[in-house]
């Protein structure tokens, strides 16, 4: 039960710090503000750190990890581009991110609670995560 928990638990963690990675790569070519964009560019390397740490986990159960649904990064695609295409201003890249972060920060803790038998070590991560996503949406609200 704790393995299969943990493995549960990091490759939804895989899917989720996969996709704001993703986010925040479509994202940045937008920005104008060098202090939002240096606040994102942080984020990017500290989401590029989790997920070194989710990988190495995955592969010490001999796991490859899971991508974000198809639909879930086809819908985010097609409303970051919408909204930057139509708008593209520092405001919207801050709307954006904020809602992804949301996003994030509710997924993870429902799967945080869902698989309560995952080692510490992999709800550590969760928790990381989890608290990333909260600072990054945070720091976007003087930009809304």
């Amino acid at each position: 039960m704790i393995e299969n928990d943990t493995i549960r638990l990091l490759r939804e963690c895989d899917a989720g710090v996969k996709m704001g990675i993703t986010s925040l790569d479509e994202t940045l070519g937008y920005v104008k503000n060098k202090t939002l964009k240096s606040k994102l560019k942080d984020s990017l390397k500290e989401n590029d750190r989790l997920k070194s740490e989710i990988t190495s986990q995955l592969h010490r159960y001999h796991d490859e990890g899971k991508d974000p649904a198809i639909i879930a990064q086809g819908m985010s695609w097609l409303k970051t581009n919408a909204k930057l295409m139509t708008n593209p201003s520092d405001e919207s890249v801050a709307d954006l991110i904020t809602d992804g972060c949301n996003m994030g920060v509710k997924s993870l803790t429902k799967y945080l609670n869902k698989y309560k038998a995952a080692d510490e070590t992999s709800k550590d991560l969760a928790r990381e995560l989890i608290t990333a996503e909260a600072k990054l949406a945070e720091d976007m609200r003087e930009y809304l």
